[in-house]
């Protein structure tokens, strides 16, 4: 079985680094600690006393002052590395963590995975051609020199830099190195901990490299792990569940977030709130349980991007300019039927055309799959139709041979409602409102990817009050926008009362409307 050494840098909370050395090791793994030599001595010397009798626990002797972006972080790494793997033996697997990261597994599952498969898990990317640097610098990191910590001393960082630049210091990679790039929470085998060892005591050129290179914890080990591992025993990934805002930094995790945690594939996450004491004594007490089923249901990132991402929707204040002077016609009619459930408003919609004559379309904003004719090409992406929307409809107007066409558009496409209702040409619009059920929301949320299949009930006891406001705002902010020719068709009207909008949107005889708002089976889920 799997015996791991975990390699813990940490620089406050000695509390809650004294709880996760015992809970880690009561289970007869090991633990090498490096605590920041900047860091509060009183705090060492209480971690020191609480652990000193503790087998499965070795610190750093000559511990380094860290700094973010520094050579200082993978000294401080390698420095733990070579302590726990003089120390410990027995240990099959050397893991990196931070103070801040707590086991979302139990130690029984934890070590069945790992011995599930003989390879490291470390994020390893291409450096010059993977997109994993989002912006900033890149291929300048390698090439100049980096003396000064560009946080604390940002003058002298950049100062440095621009000179070099100046005067052409550009300086060569090692010719025998591939750079990758990566995540520096890392799970590597003991044998790779020894060969990347051996390596660094060989090649001396590579520490000088890396020591002036920008954030190194993000290349030095990813870097050195391809050159001595062969490919087809790295997984590209990390052990360690972690996510970033839009602001590039990192998300830390509450006591509500305790089922999402769970459900991510992952052994660890990183990083709990100091001040998350319930969610910290859960995931503690789970360490040491056993025959634990964990369901993988890994909606945690498309979760976060849903929550944080509401109220950011961009507004377009001004036409692009392939629409300018473009119309879709003064004389034409575009009839959009407005609705959250799809199926429903496809329905209406098919009805109508049956009824009418005018051709109808569904989706074609929203849905990939919507059958178009062929147009050129504007119709075969949904980034495409979204950016030529009018050029679109045009054409669709042209090859139907009609002045009058109806369409389905989700109520979140408020910017393309806005962009029709600004043409020349006569916008109806019907929203349909429905009736929303738990199930329904939660049928909603997995084929959106909010949750999946095996997403706990407290998590989505959570979630379905918020997916309920958003569908209520998005309909607000339709109402408000104070569209001209928009009426509302409502689930809980009768027919008769829904004949009334249904007539004025398609421009029908009364009792033809009163048939369609009939329909057998309109609102059925």
């Amino acid at each position: 079985m799997a015996k791991i050494a975990f390699i813990l840098l940490c620089h406050k909370d000695p509390e809650g680094v004294i709880a996760q050395a015992r809970r880690l090791t009561a289970v007869g793994d090991f633990m090498a600690i490096h605590f920041d030599a900047r860091a509060n001595p009183a705090d060492y010397a209480r971690i020191r006393t609480a652990l000193k009798d503790n087998p499965g626990v070795v610190f750093v002797k000559r511990r380094v002052k860290c700094g973010w972006g520094e050579w200082s972080l993978v000294a401080a790494t390698l420095r733990a590395v070579e302590a726990a793997e003089a120390a410990f033996p027995s240990a099959s697997h050397f893991y990196m963590l931070s103070g801040d990261c707590m086991p979302i597994k139990s130690a029984e599952y934890v070590h069945e995975f790992l011995d599930r498969d003989d390879v490291d898990y470390i994020e390893s990317f291409d450096f010059f051609r993977s997109d994993w640097i989002k912006t900033g610098m890149r291929e300048d990191r390698l090439i100049y020199r980096h003396y000064f910590n560009e946080r604390l001393r940002k003058g002298l960082f950049y100062g440095a830099y621009n000179l070099q630049k100046r005067l052409g210091l550009k300086r060569d990679i090692p010719a025998d190195l591939r750079i990758m790039i990566g995540s520096q929470w890392w799970c590597l085998r003991r044998r790779t901990v020894e060969w990347v060892l051996e390596l660094i005591a060989r090649r001396r050129d590579i520490v000088r490299f890396f020591r002036t290179t920008w954030i190194p914890d993000e290349t030095f080990f990813q870097t050195l792990v391809r050159h001595v591992v062969p490919e087809g025993e790295i997984r590209s990934r990390t052990l360690t569940f972690l996510m970033f805002s839009d602001y590039g930094m990192p998300v830390t995790f509450y006591n509500d977030h305790h089922d999402m945690l769970l459900g991510q594939d992952a052994l660890f996450a990183r990083k709990i709130s100091t001040e998350a004491a319930e969610l910290k004594a859960r995931l503690g007490d789970l360490y040491a349980e056993t025959g634990v089923d964990f369901r993988i249901s890994n909606e945690g990132r498309n979760l976060y991007r849903f929550l944080t991402g509401r109220g950011r929707i961009g507004r377009r204040f001004a036409r692009r300019f392939w629409e300018t002077e473009s119309t879709l016609g003064r004389e034409r009619e575009l009839l959009v039927l407005i609705c959250k459930k799809w199926h429903v408003a496809k329905r209406l919609a098919a009805r109508l055309s049956e009824e009418t004559g005018i051709p109808a379309i569904e989706y074609l904003f929203d849905e990939a799959a919507t059958p178009l004719p062929d147009l050129g090409g504007i119709q075969t992406t949904l980034a495409k139709r979204n950016r030529h929307r009018r050029a679109l409809l045009r054409m669709l107007f042209d090859q139907m041979q009609s002045d009058r066409l109806i369409i389905c558009v989700d109520p979140a496409g408020i910017a393309t409602l806005r962009d029709f209702a600004a043409d020349r040409a006569t916008i109806r619009m019907l929203e349909i409102e429905c009736a929303f059920s738990d199930d329904y929301l939660v049928g909603h949320a997995r084929r959106t990817g909010l949750a999946g299949d095996h997403t706990g009930a407290e998590t989505l006891a959570r979630l379905l009050p918020t997916i309920r406001y958003d569908i209520r705002h998005e309909s607000d902010i339709l109402r408000d926008a104070a569209f001209a020719h928009f009426s509302i068709l409502r689930e809980s009207a009768g027919a008769a009362e829904n004949a009334v909008p249904l007539a004025a949107f398609a421009a029908i005889p009364d009792d033809k409307a009163r048939a369609l708002a009939s329909i057998d089976h309109l609102f059925s889920d």
